[in-house]
């Protein structure tokens, strides 16, 4: 005879599993934020900053804002783990900070 499946335990231990995801998830963000250095904006600024950007649909803009922070990680990889060999993938940082001519800063 087999053994009936505990349901509640299956259950729980989802319901934990679910847990842990969102916290990491929401480590992760906060992470994010500091690193690149969105924490020194007030927490109404940021926001709304954010606000904007989920709003935005123009692709043109989405596109470059997602090269910029692809460029951000990879130079971010770069100097945490220095390696000649390492691929770029083509994406260039930008220096000093500058943003790519197609993002325009003002979405609203």
């Amino acid at each position: 005879m087999r053994k009936p499946r505990d349901y509640d335990a299956e259950l729980k231990a989802l319901e934990e599993k679910t847990r842990d995801l969102k916290n990491r998830k929401a480590q992760q963000l906060g992470e994010l934020v500091i690193s690149t250095g969105a924490d020194a904006l007030t927490a109404d600024e940021l926001a709304g900053a954010l606000i904007v950007l989920a709003e935005t649909k123009d692709a043109g803009k989405r596109e470059a804002w997602a090269k910029r922070g692809a460029a951000f990680f990879q130079s971010r990889a770069r100097r945490s783990a220095p390696s000649a060999g390492r691929d770029a993938g083509g994406a260039q940082p930008q220096p000093d900070g500058a943003q790519p001519a197609s993002s325009g800063a003002s979405a609203a």
